[in-house]
Protein backbone atom coordinates (compact mmCIF):
# COMPACT_ATOMS: atom_id res chain seq x y z
CA UNK A 1 0.00 0.00 0.00
CA UNK A 2 1.54 3.55 -0.93
CA UNK A 3 0.64 6.06 1.73
CA UNK A 4 1.36 10.20 1.34
CA UNK A 5 1.53 11.55 4.82
CA UNK A 6 1.41 15.11 5.23
CA UNK A 7 2.68 16.91 8.41
CA UNK A 8 1.53 20.89 9.26
CA UNK A 9 3.39 23.40 10.54
CA UNK A 10 1.28 23.63 13.65
CA UNK A 11 2.45 19.56 14.83
CA UNK A 12 5.82 19.83 13.19
CA UNK A 13 7.33 22.91 14.56
CA UNK A 14 4.82 24.39 17.46
CA UNK A 15 5.55 28.05 18.57
CA UNK A 16 8.78 27.85 15.63
CA UNK A 17 10.68 24.77 17.35
CA UNK A 18 10.55 21.25 15.13
CA UNK A 19 9.21 18.92 17.77
CA UNK A 20 11.33 16.00 17.06
CA UNK A 21 9.61 13.44 19.17
CA UNK A 22 6.27 14.22 18.19
CA UNK A 23 7.79 13.16 14.19
CA UNK A 24 9.54 10.15 15.99
CA UNK A 25 6.77 8.76 17.38
CA UNK A 26 4.86 9.76 13.76
CA UNK A 27 8.04 7.40 12.05
CA UNK A 28 7.51 4.72 14.32
CA UNK A 29 4.01 3.72 13.44
CA UNK A 30 5.34 3.24 9.99
CA UNK A 31 5.09 0.12 8.39
CA UNK A 32 8.30 0.25 6.50
CA UNK A 33 8.15 -3.84 5.73
CA UNK A 34 4.72 -3.98 4.30
CA UNK A 35 3.66 -0.17 2.77
CA UNK A 36 5.52 2.61 1.01
CA UNK A 37 5.72 6.22 2.25
CA UNK A 38 5.96 9.51 1.07
CA UNK A 39 5.79 12.54 3.63
CA UNK A 40 4.74 16.20 2.70
CA UNK A 41 6.32 17.99 5.10
CA UNK A 42 5.83 21.93 6.56
CA UNK A 43 7.51 23.80 9.04
CA UNK A 44 10.64 25.05 6.77
CA UNK A 45 10.06 29.18 7.59
CA UNK A 46 8.69 27.89 11.17
CA UNK A 47 12.27 26.04 11.66
CA UNK A 48 14.03 28.82 10.07
CA UNK A 49 12.64 31.47 12.90
CA UNK A 50 14.07 29.47 15.42
CA UNK A 51 17.80 28.80 13.56
CA UNK A 52 17.96 32.67 12.84
CA UNK A 53 16.61 33.87 16.32
CA UNK A 54 13.20 35.68 15.22
CA UNK A 55 9.97 35.67 17.11
CA UNK A 56 7.85 37.09 14.35
CA UNK A 57 7.23 35.42 11.01
CA UNK A 58 8.76 37.83 8.96
CA UNK A 59 6.68 39.97 6.82
CA UNK A 60 8.66 40.20 3.26
CA UNK A 61 9.16 37.45 0.79
CA UNK A 62 12.32 38.24 1.29
CA UNK A 63 12.97 37.22 4.92
CA UNK A 64 10.81 34.15 4.53
CA UNK A 65 13.19 33.08 1.73
CA UNK A 66 15.60 33.58 4.21
CA UNK A 67 13.93 31.35 6.91
CA UNK A 68 12.58 28.58 4.25
CA UNK A 69 16.60 27.89 3.49
CA UNK A 70 17.85 27.46 6.69
CA UNK A 71 14.73 25.91 8.30
CA UNK A 72 14.86 22.90 5.04
CA UNK A 73 18.19 22.00 6.42
CA UNK A 74 17.02 21.65 9.69
CA UNK A 75 13.53 19.32 8.56
CA UNK A 76 15.81 17.69 6.85
CA UNK A 77 18.17 16.57 9.48
CA UNK A 78 16.10 15.49 11.75
CA UNK A 79 14.41 13.48 9.14
CA UNK A 80 17.51 11.61 7.89
CA UNK A 81 17.81 11.20 12.18
CA UNK A 82 14.26 9.70 12.65
CA UNK A 83 14.90 7.00 9.36
CA UNK A 84 18.79 6.21 10.11
CA UNK A 85 18.72 2.37 9.70
CA UNK A 86 15.39 2.25 8.64
CA UNK A 87 15.49 3.75 5.23
CA UNK A 88 17.18 6.43 3.05
CA UNK A 89 15.54 9.37 3.05
CA UNK A 90 15.51 11.84 -0.04
CA UNK A 91 14.30 15.72 -0.41
CA UNK A 92 12.12 17.28 -3.22
CA UNK A 93 11.54 21.21 -3.10
CA UNK A 94 8.67 21.18 -5.45
CA UNK A 95 6.46 24.22 -7.64
CA UNK A 96 3.40 24.41 -9.06
CA UNK A 97 5.36 24.18 -12.13
CA UNK A 98 6.25 20.89 -11.31
CA UNK A 99 2.58 19.68 -12.34
CA UNK A 100 1.75 22.38 -14.52
CA UNK A 101 4.75 21.74 -16.98
CA UNK A 102 4.25 18.38 -18.77
CA UNK A 103 7.84 18.05 -18.71
CA UNK A 104 8.29 18.82 -15.91
CA UNK A 105 5.87 16.49 -14.85
CA UNK A 106 6.68 13.60 -16.24
CA UNK A 107 10.04 14.07 -14.82
CA UNK A 108 8.69 14.53 -11.35
CA UNK A 109 7.13 11.18 -12.16
CA UNK A 110 10.26 9.16 -13.16
CA UNK A 111 11.75 10.72 -10.07
CA UNK A 112 9.01 9.54 -7.77
CA UNK A 113 8.84 6.00 -9.50
CA UNK A 114 12.48 5.15 -9.47
CA UNK A 115 12.91 6.08 -5.36
CA UNK A 116 10.03 4.20 -4.50
CA UNK A 117 11.34 1.37 -6.74
CA UNK A 118 14.75 1.77 -4.56
CA UNK A 119 12.72 1.76 -1.19
CA UNK A 120 13.37 5.15 -0.86
CA UNK A 121 11.14 7.73 1.66
CA UNK A 122 10.74 10.94 -0.47
CA UNK A 123 10.62 14.07 1.84
CA UNK A 124 8.69 16.90 0.06
CA UNK A 125 8.21 20.45 0.26
CA UNK A 126 7.13 23.11 -1.07
CA UNK A 127 10.07 25.47 -2.76
CA UNK A 128 10.01 28.26 -0.60
CA UNK A 129 13.20 29.91 -0.61
CA UNK A 130 13.50 30.57 -4.51
CA UNK A 131 9.45 30.46 -5.40
CA UNK A 132 7.35 32.93 -4.72
CA UNK A 133 4.26 32.20 -5.44
CA UNK A 134 4.67 29.52 -2.80
CA UNK A 135 5.44 31.39 -0.05
CA UNK A 136 2.27 33.38 -0.42
CA UNK A 137 0.23 30.48 -0.05
CA UNK A 138 -0.24 28.92 -3.85
CA UNK A 139 -0.22 25.03 -1.82
CA UNK A 140 -2.37 26.57 0.91
CA UNK A 141 0.56 25.20 3.63
CA UNK A 142 1.57 22.13 1.65
CA UNK A 143 -2.35 20.73 1.66
CA UNK A 144 -2.77 21.30 -1.99
CA UNK A 145 0.70 19.83 -2.96
CA UNK A 146 0.04 16.81 -0.55
CA UNK A 147 -3.25 16.09 -2.63
CA UNK A 148 -1.34 16.39 -6.50
CA UNK A 149 1.55 14.24 -4.76
CA UNK A 150 -1.28 11.61 -4.23
CA UNK A 151 -2.42 12.13 -6.90
CA UNK A 152 0.99 11.63 -8.74
CA UNK A 153 2.22 8.35 -7.38
CA UNK A 154 -1.62 6.79 -7.62
CA UNK A 155 -1.64 6.64 -3.93
CA UNK A 156 -3.79 4.72 -1.63
CA UNK A 157 -4.33 7.03 0.97
CA UNK A 158 -2.88 10.97 1.74
CA UNK A 159 -3.38 11.74 5.76
CA UNK A 160 -3.72 15.31 6.28
CA UNK A 161 -2.00 15.25 9.83
CA UNK A 162 -3.15 18.32 12.00
CA UNK A 163 -3.53 19.74 16.09
CA UNK A 164 -7.21 19.01 15.32
CA UNK A 165 -9.15 15.59 15.42
CA UNK A 166 -11.02 16.51 11.67
CA UNK A 167 -13.65 18.70 10.99
CA UNK A 168 -16.06 19.87 13.20
CA UNK A 169 -19.35 21.68 12.21
CA UNK A 170 -20.44 24.56 13.71
CA UNK A 171 -23.50 23.74 16.05
CA UNK A 172 -25.77 26.93 16.58
CA UNK A 173 -26.49 25.83 20.55
CA UNK A 174 -24.77 22.55 20.52
CA UNK A 175 -21.02 21.93 21.05
CA UNK A 176 -19.05 21.58 17.10
CA UNK A 177 -19.90 18.14 15.90
CA UNK A 178 -17.14 15.76 14.39
CA UNK A 179 -18.05 14.99 11.08
CA UNK A 180 -16.72 11.32 10.49
CA UNK A 181 -17.57 11.16 6.67
CA UNK A 182 -17.49 13.65 4.36
CA UNK A 183 -18.66 12.13 0.95
CA UNK A 184 -19.04 15.68 -1.03
CA UNK A 185 -17.61 18.71 -0.41
CA UNK A 186 -19.66 21.51 -0.61
CA UNK A 187 -19.20 25.69 -0.72
CA UNK A 188 -21.51 26.08 2.20
CA UNK A 189 -18.98 23.48 3.91
CA UNK A 190 -15.96 25.37 2.96
CA UNK A 191 -17.35 28.38 4.48
CA UNK A 192 -18.03 27.02 8.02
CA UNK A 193 -13.63 26.67 7.96
CA UNK A 194 -11.64 28.84 9.92
CA UNK A 195 -8.77 30.42 8.95
CA UNK A 196 -5.31 30.33 9.12
CA UNK A 197 -2.82 29.25 11.59
CA UNK A 198 -0.25 31.88 13.25
CA UNK A 199 2.85 29.73 11.91
CA UNK A 200 1.46 27.73 8.52
CA UNK A 201 -0.60 29.41 5.46
CA UNK A 202 -3.43 26.87 5.84
CA UNK A 203 -6.12 25.90 7.29
CA UNK A 204 -9.45 23.85 7.30
CA UNK A 205 -10.37 24.90 4.43
CA UNK A 206 -6.90 23.90 2.46
CA UNK A 207 -7.46 20.91 4.18
CA UNK A 208 -11.32 20.16 2.82
CA UNK A 209 -10.07 21.47 -1.05
CA UNK A 210 -7.20 18.95 -0.72
CA UNK A 211 -9.61 15.74 0.17
CA UNK A 212 -11.68 17.03 -2.60
CA UNK A 213 -8.71 16.79 -5.19
CA UNK A 214 -7.45 13.18 -3.79
CA UNK A 215 -10.63 11.67 -3.18
CA UNK A 216 -11.95 12.47 -6.97
CA UNK A 217 -8.57 11.02 -8.39
CA UNK A 218 -9.19 7.74 -6.43
CA UNK A 219 -7.53 8.22 -2.86
CA UNK A 220 -8.78 7.43 -0.04
CA UNK A 221 -8.42 10.62 2.34
CA UNK A 222 -8.31 11.40 6.34
CA UNK A 223 -8.02 14.38 8.11
CA UNK A 224 -6.21 13.21 11.99
CA UNK A 225 -4.86 14.53 14.99
CA UNK A 226 -1.21 13.42 14.55
CA UNK A 227 -0.64 13.84 18.23
CA UNK A 228 -2.97 10.76 18.46
CA UNK A 229 -0.76 7.52 19.41
CA UNK A 230 -2.39 5.75 16.37
CA UNK A 231 -2.86 8.29 14.18
CA UNK A 232 -1.74 6.45 10.99
CA UNK A 233 -3.36 2.89 11.55
CA UNK A 234 -6.22 4.21 12.85
CA UNK A 235 -7.44 6.62 10.44
CA UNK A 236 -6.65 4.39 7.77
CA UNK A 237 -9.47 1.79 9.65
CA UNK A 238 -11.94 4.76 10.12
CA UNK A 239 -11.89 5.18 13.91
CA UNK A 240 -10.58 8.51 14.23
CA UNK A 241 -10.37 11.92 11.99
CA UNK A 242 -12.62 12.75 9.11
CA UNK A 243 -12.67 10.25 6.25
CA UNK A 244 -12.96 11.33 2.53
CA UNK A 245 -13.87 8.12 0.39
CA UNK A 246 -12.70 8.07 -3.04
CA UNK A 247 -14.68 8.59 -6.04
CA UNK A 248 -16.13 5.72 -8.14
CA UNK A 249 -14.48 4.70 -11.57
CA UNK A 250 -11.61 7.12 -10.62
CA UNK A 251 -9.17 4.71 -11.42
Amino acid sequence: MRVVIKVGTSLIAPGGQIDANLLRAMVDQFDLNKNEYLIVTSGAIAAGMSGLALRKRPSGVPGMQACAAVGQSKLMHTYERLFFGKKVVAQLLLSSDDFTSPVRYRNLQNALAELLSLGVVPIVNENDSVSVRELVGAFGDNDELSALLATTVQADWLLLLTDVDGFYMPGVRKEPRLLRTVRKLTPALEELCDGKGKLGTGGMRSKLRAAKVASEAGVHVAIVNGRHPHAIEWAMERKIGTYFPPKRGAR
